[in-house]
C-alpha cells in the first residue's frame, strides 16, 4: 500500500484539492489550509465563516466556485508550491475569493522551527565556543 510519505508534495497537494473539491463547490471564499510535517500534509481543510448577517437579516447564499475556478484554484495552489523553500515543517493558507467572476488567490507559506531539534543540532559547547568568539 501507497503511504503518504511516498508522494511528492504537489501531488499530495492535488489530493487535497479532489478531497474539498465538493466543499469547494459550495464556497464562494475562504481560506484552504494544509499544515505540513516532514513533508508529508497532516491536518487539511477550509476556514470560512458560513453566515453572514447585516441588520438583524441573513445574507442569501452566494454561489459557490465553478469547476473552472475550482481547476484554476487547484493549479495556483500547485504553482505557489514552488516559493517553498528549504523548510519541512509548517503550514500554507491559501486565501480565495471570487472578484468579477474571477478566483482570486493569495497564498501564505509559514515555515515552523522547533528549538529543541537546534540543540540536539549544535550541542551546548558550540554556543560556549561562540560567544567566547565573540568576546
Amino acid at each position: 500500500m501507497l503511504e503518504m510519505d511516498q508522494l511528492s508534495l504537489e501531488r499530495q497537494l492535488d489530493l487535497v484539492f479532489r478531497q474539498l473539491d465538493d466543499e469547494l463547490a459550495g464556497l464562494s471564499s475562504g481560506i484552504v489550509f494544509v499544515q505540513i510535517r516532514n513533508n508529508v500534509i497532516g491536518k487539511f481543510g477550509i476556514r470560512h465563516n458560513p453566515i453572514a448577517g447585516r441588520e438583524g437579516k441573513l445574507a442569501e447564499a452566494e454561489p459557490g466556485l465553478t469547476a473552472q475556478q475550482r481547476a484554476s484554484f487547484r493549479q495556483m495552489a500547485l504553482g505557489a508550491l514552488t516559493f517553498k523553500r528549504s523548510w519541512t515543517h509548517g503550514e500554507i493558507a491559501y486565501d480565495f475569493t471570487i472578484r468579477h467572476d474571477m478566483i482570486v488567490v493569495d497564498a501564505t507559506l509559514e515555515s515552523n522551527y522547533n528549538m529543541a531539534s537546534q540543540m540536539i543540532r549544535y550541542p551546548r559547547h558550540t554556543y560556549q565556543d561562540r560567544n567566547s568568539e565573540l568576546s
